[in-house]
């Protein structure tokens, strides 16, 4: 299925990140830790849910995390849905679910979902609270938005501008913002608090060896870039510290800092809804 709306291809995402990003997903501890918290948090939000309940993740991309979903959501039906035709592309090669091309603003999708998923996209839209508030409108009564983002503005760095990031969120922002688009916040919390200070010291100790050279076009995508590389000692080791970080965010505990925000927001009754 395709939609008629068209976006400029690199206003918000450039394509081109969507080979190297199938390449490393798998193995990358990064993307295994946020799988597993994903999955493991649908696991809680599904359990009780009739069989046939409906699951959308839009910005789906490679089909990275859509794939967890499919395995996590065994009695319902996956949708996955991205603006690039490209990510599609990767996706069908990782899961069986139908697959959407399209926007977000107006979702080609008539019956409505038990759960909405957006990992790690909101943060690449001009419009982030038309976004929220245009999901809601795809959310069943009660239905659930879980969402990742990249937590705190000090982190900003050359990763955010290669990323095509247009913010990093605080906590209290971005409930804030939920609460205006219709939203109740049942869950929120900072995750990979591991990788806090490796991110800060890291990405820091980056700018300063390379402040000769930060200006130029392109350089941020060379060190970005870097990222991506899977070192197999240090990765197994990051994705094992991250996976005891699962066991607490399991338990709904509230972490005092982290790279990332994960949240759970239900859809607001109009009482509830919080417009100011």
């Amino acid at each position: 299925m395709t939609s008629n709306v068209s976006v400029a291809p690199h206003e918000s995402y450039d394509p081109a990140y969507f080979a190297p990003l199938f390449a490393i997903e798998d193995r990358h501890f990064w993307f295994r830790a946020r799988n597993q918290v994903i999955a493991m948090l649908v696991r809680q939000l599904t359990a009780g849910l009739a069989p046939g309940y409906r699951v959308l993740e839009v910005g789906c991309g490679t089909g990275n995390v859509l794939q967890a979903l499919e395995q996590a959501c065994s009695s319902g039906t996956v949708v996955g849905m991205d603006l690039f035709a490209e990510g599609l592309r990767y996706a069908r090669r990782r899961t069986h679910c139908p697959l959407v091309q399209g926007d977000a603003h107006a979702a080609p999708c008539a019956t409505p979902f038990a759960l909405i998923g957006l990992f790690d996209v909101l943060e690449h839209l001009s419009d982030d609270g038309q976004i929220l508030h245009d999901l809601r409108g795809l959310l069943a009564p009660e239905g659930a938005l879980l969402l990742t983002v990249p937590a705190y503005p000090r982190l900003w760095s050359y990763c955010d501008e290669a990323s095509y990031h247009c913010r990093r969120y605080t906590p209290h922002a971005l409930a804030g913002k939920l609460r205006r688009s219709g939203y109740r916040i049942e869950y929120l919390s900072p995750y990979m608090a591991s990788l806090f200070p490796l991110v800060w010291l890291g990405w820091r100790l980056a700018a300063v060896r390379h402040w000769g050279t930060a200006r130029m076009p392109g350089h941020g995508a060379v060190l970005a870039s870097a990222e991506l590389q899977v070192w197999p000692g240090i990765n197994a080791l990051l994705a094992w510290v991250l996976a005891q970080e699962t066991r607490l965010l399991a338990r709904r505990c509230r972490l005092p800092l982290g790279t990332s925000l994960v949240v759970i927001a239900r859809r607001a009754s109009p009482h509830e809804w919080d417009k100011t």
